[in-house]
């Protein structure tokens, strides 16, 4: 018999290898064991990541910046949607349990940056952290990575965007209210669901909903746009709740909100149903039904101006009642574009100079 692996505070219930490798393997139970029964704690593993560059551009026509930046590979929040698990099949590891256990980091993220910042033909626009893996994830309370980042982004005067499901976030008000006083930073808040049982299943080591919403209040009081990020937004699971959702953030002071209906790439679609199927059985039909209504048959649509909206009668509904609830709250009026001329290139050596010989 298969046997799921469920380690408390994981999301994956499975660890099968990623799609390069030949050879797959799968854990069975002969029978005498007790299948609901917990493993132990899976600790997680840092790696360093060896990289020698840290901003990745892109051209995409989908979404709103061309450069992001990402201090980790891997997340420990362990989503089980995430659409991020695939990268790590490039690395030889997991999509599944090794993606949220075996986390790649960039010790050397500041000074990168620094020399990235610095060269001749750089040219300013508004950077994008946590479009792939969450920068604010458990591990950056013992690394830092993004505080380092953000000190040497306020010390340059360069607008970023932040994207973030963690209260950690907080932590650098002291950084963000400054610049946001100066038009340079925008902040967006995940939130999925504000069920905290269906919460801990979804995304274990995240941040309650509760306490993003106490977070985007905080952001929001210390003067820093922010947006409520429904996403995903996964059908016959938590589409219910998106108006209650965009309300409660509105009520916590978001001026805007987005979202994304569930994508499912690669390895992920394989790994969502596994999970679906064992936490939801009774559900798990329908929901997939649906998944594949949006995406024109398949499990997922990678198209263009498609893959985050995705298409046909119930793409259309989700989008119209999102757009709907805005409306009436007056939500995502154009706000001011982040500023890019304040930027000025960083000292070699850090915020050090010669100015004490003044």
């Amino acid at each position: 018999m298969y046997r799921p692996l469920k380690y408390k505070g994981r999301g994956s219930i499975s660890n099968a290898a990623g799609r390069f490798e030949k050879q797959s393997r799968q854990d069975v139970d002969d029978g005498w064991g007790n299948q609901d029964a917990e493993l132990p704690p899976l600790n997680s593993e840092v790696i360093i990541d060896a990289s020698r560059s840290l901003i990745t551009y892109n051209d995409s026509p989908d979404i709103p910046f061309d450069r992001s930046i990402n201090p980790y590979r891997g997340c420990e929040h362990g989503c089980i949607y995430c659409y991020a698990r695939p990268t790590h099949a490039y690395l030889g590891l997991s999509p599944g349990l090794d993606f949220e256990s075996r986390i790649l980091i960039k010790p050397d993220a500041a000074s990168l940056l620094r020399q990235e910042l610095s060269k001749p033909g750089y040219r300013c626009a508004p950077l994008a952290l946590g479009s792939n893996t969450d920068p604010y994830q458990p591990l950056e309370r013992q690394h830092e990575l993004m505080r380092q980042i953000v000190e040497i982004l306020a010390e340059t005067g360069h607008p970023l965007s932040i994207v973030t499901k963690s209260a950690l976030i907080e932590r650098d008000l002291d950084l963000l209210a400054p610049m946001a006083a100066q038009g340079l930073v925008s902040v967006g808040i995940s939130i999925t669901t504000l069920d905290r049982s269906l919460a801990r299943t979804l995304e274990p080591r995240a941040s309650a909903p509760q306490r993003r919403l106490e977070t985007l209040a905080r952001l929001s009081e210390a003067g820093i746009p922010t947006v409520a990020m429904v996403a995903p937004v996964i059908p016959a699971l938590n589409d219910h709740e998106m108006e209650d959702i965009v309300k409660a953030a509105h009520a916590a002071g978001a001026v805007g909100a987005e979202f994304i209906l569930l994508r499912l790439p690669l390895e992920v679609a394989e790994l969502f149903e596994e999970w679906l199927r064992h936490h939801f059985p009774l559900k798990a039909d329908h929901v997939l039904s649906l998944i594949r209504q949006s995406r024109g048959g398949k499990a997922y649509d990678p198209a263009f101006h498609q893959r985050l909206r995705g298409s046909g009668v119930y793409a259309e509904l989700i989008a119209q009642r999102f757009g709907l609830i805005c409306r009436r709250l007056g939500l995502n009026r154009s706000p001011p574009e982040l500023r890019t001329d304040l930027f000025r290139k960083p000292h070699p050596y850090g915020q050090t100079s010669f100015d004490f010989f003044d």
